[in-house]
């Protein structure tokens, strides 16, 4: 890539007009040294090395100072099998030692196609070995052997997990991909920060703006919606958020792969939204795209996900500059800003973008390659 490439967010903060800025940089690359990288891969600082797993059905492991030094680790061990094949997509560690952990399974239902679910896991060894605490988040709705998108017949996964920032509740961005079309896409849950280390029938899922629904076999609204829904051939839909917080510029940043519009989920491109308040599922805005699948530069260009550089830096916090991970390639950074004291008469007004809807997305508006949000 020879140059970045710059979107700004447009909002108003305590009734002055301020942007959140996020530019894409060509950066050093630098790999993740596992032999495949096949979901998100979640880091937890364990005193002076940071551990990193990744995922192919089994889970291995990364060690190193940093980031940027990491190298093969032995695989942790997980004291059952039974919800493998497992990727472990998200972790953090206890100010007590021990460390949860959060997988995906697939179940296989019908021939060649899966239906995923998640579940917990607890360490109290650094993450070398793991307790499983079972499946904390699946669809109530049925699977569909019909389904043509090459890979799953239904359930919830590919996904991520943050505690907000005052401690109360573990959030789970994850992906949808059964029931009725208006229900699949990216949705949300959340477990009460106390309830870590018994997690069955705590988490809720979000419906109909209310945290309310059981985990297991609940109902959610989508906070982004599919356009085209999984069962077909030519899905069109946001999957494998992965969320951090971001210190530049305080707000929760997610990327969103982009499935469209073939069967085997043709990458379409990286797109990126932001949020003050999780716990508002309104206050999304609108995914735009920061990079072409065109400009990733190898295939597939899948799990978008930063690592902050800093040191106590993870996958789920960093700063203004943190790298952008690609199925465990980093070819870029980002950089995050916030404009602030713009005149309002020289932005667009996020109230009226000039295309019917409001500058944030609401839960029942498509989402866009950012004309609305992004300039």
């Amino acid at each position: 890539m020879s140059r970045g490439i710059s979107v700004i967010l447009i909002v108003f903060l305590t009734g002055l007009a301020s942007a959140q800025v996020v530019s894409v940089r060509p950066a050093p690359q630098i790999s993740m040294p596992a032999h495949t990288v096949d979901g998100n891969s979640p880091g937890v600082w364990q005193g002076d090395r940071l551990n990193v797993y990744t995922s192919t059905g089994t889970p291995s492991s990364m060690n190193g100072p940093g980031i940027f030094d990491l190298s093969v680790g032995a695989p942790p061990i997980v004291n059952s099998k039974v919800h493998f094949p497992m990727w472990i997509e998200s972790v953090w560690r206890d100010d007590d030692g021990l460390t949860y952990g959060w997988y995906h399974h697939e179940a296989p239902v019908c021939g060649k196609l899966n239906s995923p679910e998640i579940g917990a896991l607890v360490s109290s060894d650094g993450g070398h070995t793991f307790d499983d605490l079972g499946i904390v988040l699946s669809s109530g709705d049925g699977v569909n052997c019909g389904a043509q998108n090459g890979f799953f017949a239904g359930g919830h996964g590919d996904f991520s997990v943050i505690l907000d920032r005052k401690r109360e509740y573990f959030y789970f961005v994850f992906t949808n991909y059964a029931g009725p079309a208006l229900n699949q896409g990216i949705a949300m849950a959340r477990m009460p920060f106390p309830d870590r280390a018994n997690p069955k029938g705590a988490v809720r899922k979000l419906h109909q703006g209310q945290w309310e629904q059981p985990g297991v076999g609940g109902a959610v609204t989508p906070i982004f919606p599919a356009h085209v829904p999984w069962e077909r051939s030519n899905a069109d839909s946001f999957w494998g958020p992965a969320i951090h917080w971001n210190t530049a510029i305080d707000r929760y940043v997610v990327l969103l792969n982009r499935a469209c519009c073939k069967t085997n989920w043709p990458q379409e491109g990286i797109y990126i939204s932001f949020s003050a308040d999780l716990s508002d599922p309104s206050g999304w805005v609108t995914p735009a795209k920061i990079l072409d699948d065109s400009q990733i530069g190898f295939a597939p260009g899948y799990y978008p996900q930063v690592f902050g550089v800093d040191p106590g830096d993870t996958d789920t916090i960093a700063g203004q500059t943190p790298r952008l991970f690609i199925k465990g390639v980093s070819r870029w950074e980002l950089f995050f800003d916030i404009a602030a004291d713009r005149d309002p008469e020289e932005e667009p007004d996020p109230g009226d973008p000039g295309d019917g809807s409001d500058g944030n997305r609401g839960l029942d508006q498509p989402y866009s390659d950012g004309e609305t949000a992004f300039r």
